[in-house]
């Protein structure tokens, strides 16, 4: 896990924080569902994703940037290696924000149960 996490370089930082407040949020909600978390989960929602995007975006710029200085051979390996690298990023937040939808799922369904 640490690992991943260096491999993806800055942009985890951003995305592991939007996602701790997401899944923070979340938990908030699935244990005391009210409909005024909504906004904030879905802000939260779009900042994680936003921000494991632009880490992928930049790590990509990056590879891009230093395949010049290599030799032709060695182009296509140095860039696949820069892109999985940067995935990384999307990784976290697709995983953050899948715990978080579960967590909403169990809000939304504890919620349902106390209207009806």
């Amino acid at each position: 896990m640490l690992e991943a996490f260096r491999e993806g370089g800055w942009g985890m930082f951003p995305t592991a924080l939007f996602g701790t407040l997401s899944l923070a949020v979340a938990i908030r909600y699935a244990t005391r569902p009210s409909d005024r978390w909504i906004p904030l989960q879905i802000a939260l929602a779009i900042l994680t994703l936003a921000t494991g995007a632009l880490g992928f975006v930049t790590g990509l710029i990056a590879s891009a940037t230093h395949v010049g200085g290599v030799e032709p051979s060695r182009v296509v390996q140095l860039f696949a290696i820069g892109f999985g690298e940067s995935l990384h990023n999307v990784s976290l937040a697709l995983a953050t924000l899948a715990l978080a939808a579960m967590l909403v799922s169990v809000g939304a369904v504890r919620q349902l149960r106390a209207v009806g």
